[in-house]
C-alpha cells in the first residue's frame, strides 16, 4: 500500500498581500468621489485588530457635507473628513496599549496628523501602497516623525508580488 502525500499550495497570498487586500477592499466603502483610502491594523501574530476608511464622522450625513476639493475652508471636504488611519484607530475596540507593536496597512501614505495618532498608539510598522504626495510638507513631516519615533515604514510590494484587486 502506497502512502499518498498531499503538498500544500504554493501560490497562496502572503500576509502583506492579504492585509493590503483588506485595506483596498475597505477603501471601497469610502463615498469620497476623488480619494478612497483604506487602512487595516494587524497584530504581530497576524490578527486583524481594526479597519477604517476615509469619510465623515458618524452622525454627519454624507449628503449634507461637501465633497469639494477646492473653495473656502468651510466648503471643502478636508475640514470634515476623518482619514482611514484615524478611523481604524478609533474603530479599535481594545485598549490603545493593545496597538503597541502593531502594523498598519494603508493604501495611501499617512499625513502628518495620522502619523501623530499612529505614533501615539504605539503602532510600529506602516506598509503603504501609494506615496503620491511624497514631496508635500505633510508627508515629509510624517516621515520625519516616524524616523524620530522609530516607526518603520515601507512601500507595499517591496518584498513579494503585488496583488491587483478587481471588484
Amino acid at each position: 500500500m502506497t502512502e499518498l502525500k498531499t503538498l500544500k499550495r504554493e501560490d497562496y497570498l502572503t500576509w502583506d498581500e492579504y492585509f493590503m487586500g483588506v485595506a483596498k477592499l475597505t477603501a471601497e466603502r469610502s463615498k469620497d468621489p476623488n480619494s478612497q483610502v483604506g487602512a487595516c491594523i494587524v497584530s504581530s501574530d497576524h490578527r486583524i485588530l481594526s479597519m477604517g476608511y476615509n469619510g465623515f464622522p458618524a452622525g454627519c450625513s454624507d449628503d449634507e457635507y461637501p465633497w469639494a476639493r477646492e473653495g473656502d475652508e468651510i466648503s471643502v471636504k478636508y475640514t470634515y473628513v476623518t482619514h482611514a488611519e484615524l478611523n481604524a484607530i478609533l474603530n479599535f475596540r481594545g485598549g490603545m496599549s493593545s496597538l503597541a507593536g502593531a502594523t498598519i496597512y494603508v493604501t495611501l501614505f499617512p499625513c502628518n496628523e495620522c502619523a501623530k495618532a499612529i505614533i501615539q498608539t504605539g503602532i510600529k510598522h506602516v506598509v503603504y501602497d501609494s506615496d503620491k504626495y511624497a514631496n508635500t510638507p505633510s508627508t515629509v513631516a510624517s516621515k520625519k516623525m516616524f524616523d524620530s519615533a522609530g516607526v518603520e515604514y515601507r512601500k507595499y510590494g517591496s518584498s513579494g508580488r503585488k496583488v491587483t484587486m478587481e471588484l
